[in-house]
C-alpha cells in the first residue's frame, strides 16, 4: 500500500539531493584530506597503539555494558512496583546528556577528589585514578548501560505472555523458562546490542579526550584531533580517517547483519504476568545499584554547580547562547533532512533499503573528519574560524541524522499503510498530503527527533574544538577550559547550566510533538 503513496516527483529529487549531500559531507571530507597531504602517510607506532586501544575500550564497553545490562533488564521485565515506568524513563537521560558535563560528574564520585576516593582514604586505601583505560571504559559504561538495558528488555517485553502462561501451566521453574523463553531471545538480541554499543563507543571522541589521552589512552578519534590540531599533518589525519571510517563501516555491516530480531510468535497482547520469578529483594537490590551508579553523578554536578550557577563570567552566558544558536539550527537542518529522506524511502519501490542505509552509514562516519575535511575546502574562500559556528551546526545535524530516521521512517511507513489508499483515491498530494495526511500523525516522532537533535548538538564537544577561536566557543567547549584551567568552581555551575539548557530542549520539543497530536 506504501509503494502506492508520493506519485509526485519533487519527493524523490529532493531526496536524492539530500542523500546526495549526505554522501558528500561523509566521502568528500576524507578526498579533502587527501588532496591536500603534501606525501604518502604511513601509521606509526603511535597510531597502531591508538587503533589497539580504540578496539580493546570499545570492546570492554560494549562487553560489560551488555552484560550487566541483562540481569537489569531481566529484573524490570518480570518486576511491577510503583516508580518502574519512571525508571524506565530515567534509562533514557544518559543519552541526551552532556558527554562533558557527565565526565564531571563521574569525576565528582570516581576521581582523586571524589566521593570514592574519600571513603576509601578512611580506611586509609589510595584514592582512586580515574583517568586511562578504565575511566574511559566506565564513562561509556555509564552511558551505554542504560541504552543496553532498553534494547535487551524490549526483547523481553516482546515475548507474548501466553508463552509465560503456558510455561507456568507445565510447571516451568525460573532455570525452565530461561533456558526456553529466554535465552533463545538474547542469543538473537545481545549480539545487535552488543555492536551498536561497539559502535558507539569506537568513534567516540570527548570521553577520551576528557579521561584518556596519553601514549597509553589514545583513540583514534583523538588522534585525528590531535595530527591536525596540532600537528597539521594532513596526510596521516587522512589515513587514520580511512582506518576509522573502515572500521565503523565494518561494524555498521555487522550490526546489521545480527541485529535482526527473532520471530517470537504473536499473542493476545495480554498483561505479562510472572510466576517464576524469585523473591523480589535481588531485584530490588539490583535496581537500587543501577540507579545509584546513574543518578549520584548527576545530583554531584547539581550540589556542586548550583551555588555557582549565577556567579558565572559573562563567557559562559555568551556561549551558552552561540550553543542555543547552534543546537537550534542544527534541530532544523537534521529534522529535515531525515523527514526528506523518510518520505523517498517510503516512496521507493526498490533501493529503499540502501536509501535508508546511507543515512545511518553516519554512525561509520568522523565528526571530526567532516570538519576538518570542511575546514580544508573552505581556507581559500572564507576564514574557517568565522565559519566554525555553522559548520558545527551542520555536522551535528548530520550526526543526529541516523536516531531521526530510525523514529521517522517506521512512522511514515505506517501512516502510508493506513492511509495511503484513501489518500490516493481522493487525489491528495504534495504539499496537501504533507499537511492533512502526514503532518498530524508525525507530530510526535518529529517532536521526539527535534528534541533529540537539539539536546544531543547543545552538549556536543567535537568539531567546535578543531578550530574555533576563544571568542566563538559553544558552552561544552567553554566549560571544558575552564575544567583544564582547574577552575571547577566554575566549570560545575557551567555544567548545571548546560545540563539545564539540554534537558529543557530535549522536553519542549518534545511536548510540542505530543500536544494536539493525534492517538
Amino acid at each position: 500500500m506504501a509503494e502506492r503513496a508520493f506519485k509526485i516527483t519533487p519527493v524523490i529529487w529532493v531526496g536524492a539531493g539530500a542523500v546526495l549531500l549526505l554522501l558528500t559531507l561523509i566521502l568528500g571530507p576524507l578526498g579533502a584530506l587527501l588532496w591536500r597531504a603534501e606525501s604518502p602517510a604511513a601509521l606509526g607506532v603511535a597510531d597502531w597503539a591508538a587503533v589497539r586501544f580504540t578496539l580493546l575500550q570499545a570492546t570492554l564497553s560494549a562487553g560489560i555494558s551488555v552484560a550487566l545490562a541483562v540481569p537489569v533488564a531481566r529484573a524490570l521485565a518480570r518486576r511491577k512496583f510503583v516508580g518502574r515506568g519512571v525508571l524506565i524513563t530515567l534509562l533514557g537521560a544518559p543519552f541526551i546528556l552532556p558527554v562533558i558535563v557527565a565526565v564531571m560528574g563521574l569525576l565528582s564520585v570516581f576521581g582523586r577528589g571524589g566521593i570514592i576516593s574519600a571513603m576509601l582514604g578512611w580506611v586509609g586505601v589510595p584514592p582512586v585514578h580515574i583517568y586511562g583505560l578504565h575511566g574511559v571504559v566506565l564513562a561509556h559504561v555509564f552511558f551505554n548501560l542504560p541504552l543496553a538495558t532498553r534494547l535487551i528488555l524490549q526483547g523481553w517485553l516482546a515475548i507474548p505472555s501466553e508463552r509465560f502462561r503456558l510455561a507456568a501451566s507445565l510447571g516451568f521453574q525460573a532455570r525452565d523458562v530461561g533456558r526456553t523463553l529466554e535465552r533463545p531471545m538474547l542469543r538473537e538480541v545481545l549480539p545487535g546490542a552488543f555492536m551498536v554499543i561497539f559502535l558507539i563507543c569506537l568513534t567516540s571522541f570527548a570521553v577520551a579526550l576528557a579521561l584518556g589521552g596519553g601514549p597509553k589512552a589514545t583513540t583514534v578519534e583523538l588522534a585525528i584531533y590531535q595530527a591536525f590540531r596540532f600537528d597539521f599533518d594532513l596526510g596521516r589525519a587522512a589515513l587514520l580517517a580511512g582506518v576509522q571510517f573502515g572500521m565503523g563501516a565494518m561494524a555498521a555491516m555487522v550490526m546489521l547483519w545480527v541485529a535482526v530480531p527473532a520471530v517470537i510468535g504473536a499473542g493476545l497482547d495480554r498483561t505479562v504476568e510472572r510466576w517464576d520469578a524469585p523473591k523480589a529483594w535481588g531485584d530490588g537490590a539490583l535496581l537500587a545499584v543501577m540507579t545509584l551508579f546513574l543518578v549520584t553523578p548527576v545530583l554531584m554536578i547539581l550540589i556542586d554547580g548550583l551555588p555557582n550557577l549565577f556567579s558565572l563570567p559573562l563567557s559562559v552566558y555568551q556561549a551558552a547562547g552561540r550553543s542555543l544558536a547552534v543546537a537550534l539550527a542544527s534541530m532544523v537542518i537534521g529534522v529535515g533532512l531525515a523527514l526528506v529522506i523518510a518520505l523517498m524511502v517510503v516512496r521507493l519501490k526498490r533501493g529503499a533499503v540502501l536509501v535508508e542505509s546511507i543515512g545511518y552509514l553516519v554512525l561509520a562516519a568522523s565528526p571530526l573528519v567532516i570538519g576538518a575535511g570542511l575546514f580544508i575546502v573552505m581556507f581559500r574562500v572564507v576564514d574557517p574560524v568565522a565559519m566554525a559556528l555553522p559548520v558545527t551546526a551542520l555536522v551535528n545535524a548530520v550526526m543526529s541524522l541516523p536516531f531521526a530516521l530510525r523514529a521517522l521512517v517506521p512512522a511514515v511507513r505506517d501512516v502510508e499503510a493506513n492511509y495511503g489508499r484513501l489518500a490516493d483515491s481522493l487525489a491528495i498530494a504534495g504539499w496537501a498530503r504533507l499537511r492533512l495526511v502526514l503532518w498530524p500523525r508525525l507530530r510526535r516522532p518529529l517532536g521526539f527527533s527535534a528534541g533529540l537533535a537539539a539536546a544531543l548538538s547543545m552538549g556536543d564537544l567535537g568539531v567546535i574544538a578543531l578550530f574555533s577561536d576563544p571568542e566563538g566557543a559553544t558552552l561544552p567547549l567553554q566549560m571544558y577550559r575552564l575544567m583544564s584551567a582547574y577552575r571547577m568552581d566554575q566549570a560545575a555551575g557551567a555544567a548545571v547550566l548546560l545540563l539545564g539548557m539540554s534537558l529543557i530542549l530535549f522536553w519542549v520539543f518534545d511536548r510540542g510533538g505530543h500536544t494536539d497530536a493525534d492517538t
